[in-house]
């Protein structure tokens, strides 16, 4: 609101009222805050559908590296661990074992390693531009799940193709509810390394490191039952929220077995907790993304 005030010496005097004005940058209340995000729906799904189609425009094959990505990372696993390893001598449909371990995997390494540099990576438009923050991870995250609907397709054909042949059940439905629960964990656990990478920034080049155990602890190209004589590795290896993952998915297009309560359980906790401290975790640090550098 403005006032006008008379003249004085030929110079025209203009009060101000700061009444409603807010500061630039501040952080909102939390729901305030999901709200904001809501309305940058557009702008996420946008930057999704634009980086997916720019992101292998200098290869000669395109997208098709989406697919030809984890189908080379799962036949050097082959390779190494069921030829050279024998791992899999034990596990029925080694082959198609393999590819939802390797296809699933990546979808989370993939989310939570681009999620994490979200913002260093984009320092120049949160310069130019005032929105809420979260809406990069987020669109890393949205980018990642658009991927991945491809990546499962091609997933699905593999098991169907290569033998054993595997039949189609009604549970293969419920690899969307698994999709689903992945993609928020992956965003929760995005939230959270963001804000400690935005604020500790080596932070980042462990996080391949940790990957890289994590794929060991997830029974991705080796089966559980060979720990069945360490109980306390046993039992950690089950509250592993990845390895839940591999399970549910498993037993869903494999083995025809409405997955286990406890396997639900333990990743849907996983989920909820990620994603309450993640999002509390990066909208506290809000006000202060504009001056910390990458």
């Amino acid at each position: 609101m403005t006032e006008q005030v008379t003249p004085i010496g030929g110079i025209k005097r203009v009060r101000v009222s700061p009444q409603g004005l807010v500061k630039v940058g501040a952080r909102p209340g939390f729901f305030e805050y999901v709200r904001q995000i809501w309305q940058f729906r557009s702008f996420i799904h946008f930057d999704s559908r634009s980086r997916i189609a720019t992101g292998n425009s200098d290869d000669a094959l395109g997208r098709i590296w989406l697919v030809l990505n984890p189908i080379l990372n799962g036949a050097t696993y082959f390779f190494v661990f069921g030829l050279l390893l024998n791992t899999g001598d034990k596990i029925p449909n080694f082959i198609a074992y393999l590819i939802i371990g390797t296809f699933m995997f990546r979808f989370t390494t993939g989310a939570i390693t681009q999620g994490a540099r979200a913002l260093n990576n984009n320092q120049s438009m949160m310069r130019a531009f005032n929105f809420p923050r979260a809406t990069l991870p987020l669109a890393v995250n949205v980018r990642e799940l658009m991927s991945q609907v491809i990546v499962i397709a091609t997933m699905m054909v593999l098991i169907l193709a290569i033998p054993p042949l595997e039949e189609i059940t009604w549970l293969w439905l419920l690899i969307v509810p698994v999709v689903i629960v992945q993609f928020l964990f992956n965003l929760g656990l995005s939230l959270l390394l963001c804000r400690i990478v935005t604020r500790f920034p080596d932070v980042v080049n462990l996080i391949s490191f940790g990957t890289r155990i994590w794929l060991y602890l997830s029974c991705v190209f080796f089966s559980l039952e060979r720990f069945e004589n360490n109980p306390a590795i046993y039992q950690a290896m089950q509250l592993n929220p990845l390895f839940c993952v591999l399970d549910i998915t498993r037993d869903i297009l494999l083995y025809g077995n409405v997955p286990g309560l406890e396997r639900w359980t333990v990743l849907g906790v996983w989920t909820i907790v990620l994603l309450i401290v993640g999002s509390i975790a990066f909208w506290k640090a809000e006000e202060s993304y504009n001056q910390e550098r990458a």
